[in-house]
Formats: C-alpha cells, structure tokens, sequence
C-alpha cells in the first residue's frame, strides 16, 4: 500500500473523478475511509483502488 495513505492526506479516486478531491480520515491496513467533496464519507479496499495522492500545494487545487 501507498505510504502516502496517511490520515489528512487529499486524494482523487481513480475511477471516480466526479467525487472531487476526498480527505483521508483513518487508515487501517488496506481499508482506507475517505471523506469525498461529492460523495461523502466512504470506506475504500486500497488492495483493489489506488487511490491518487494530490499534492495541497499544487495551484490547480485553488
């Protein structure tokens, strides 16, 4: 698993793009919940979806 998945970290869905940018919130072993901008709160098996880190800084995000 990705060792940037740490709670606070913002992530994109892969297959999911309308769910906007989503928060981390807790990470235990390969069940990562993630609060999404458009879908809310949901619980992603990180063994089956990679979720993509954002980079916070990046200007795109603004």
């Amino acid at each position: 698993m990705d060792d940037t998945l740490v709670p606070g970290a913002i992530v994109r869905h892969p297959g999911q793009p309308d769910w906007g940018l989503g928060q981390v919130q807790s990470v235990v072993g390969n069940r990562v919940t993630v609060n999404f901008e458009h879908a809310g709160k949901l619980l992603i098996n990180a063994a089956v979806v990679s979720l993509s880190v954002v980079d916070e800084d990046d200007p795109a995000l603004r």
